[in-house]
């Protein structure tokens, strides 16, 4: 995690994460992520992965931006806004 937070804290670029749950829950539990992006799809599935395991300390989150689709597709932007 050393690692990260000096690339984090570096000039270089943004860092973005696609599709790997366990890498999120590592990152977000050590408090490493500075923006959430949450597309939200008018869907009820019934099952899945979920995004915060019991891995990840309970936090609260700030709305920052949102967005819809014609067809009900919201693009939500949060940052981490503490702990609860």
């Amino acid at each position: 995690m050393e690692k990260v937070r000096l690339l984090k804290q570096s000039d270089g670029p943004v860092v973005h994460i696609w599709g790997s749950g366990q890498l999120l829950q590592t990152l977000i539990a050590a408090g490493l992520v500075d923006e959430y992006f949450m597309w939200v799809f008018p869907l009820v599935l019934g099952e899945g992965k979920r995004l915060f395991e019991k891995s990840v300390p309970p936090g609260s989150l700030t709305l920052i931006e949102t967005r819809s689709t014609r067809k009900g597709v919201l693009f939500n932007t949060y940052r981490p806004a503490g702990r609860l």
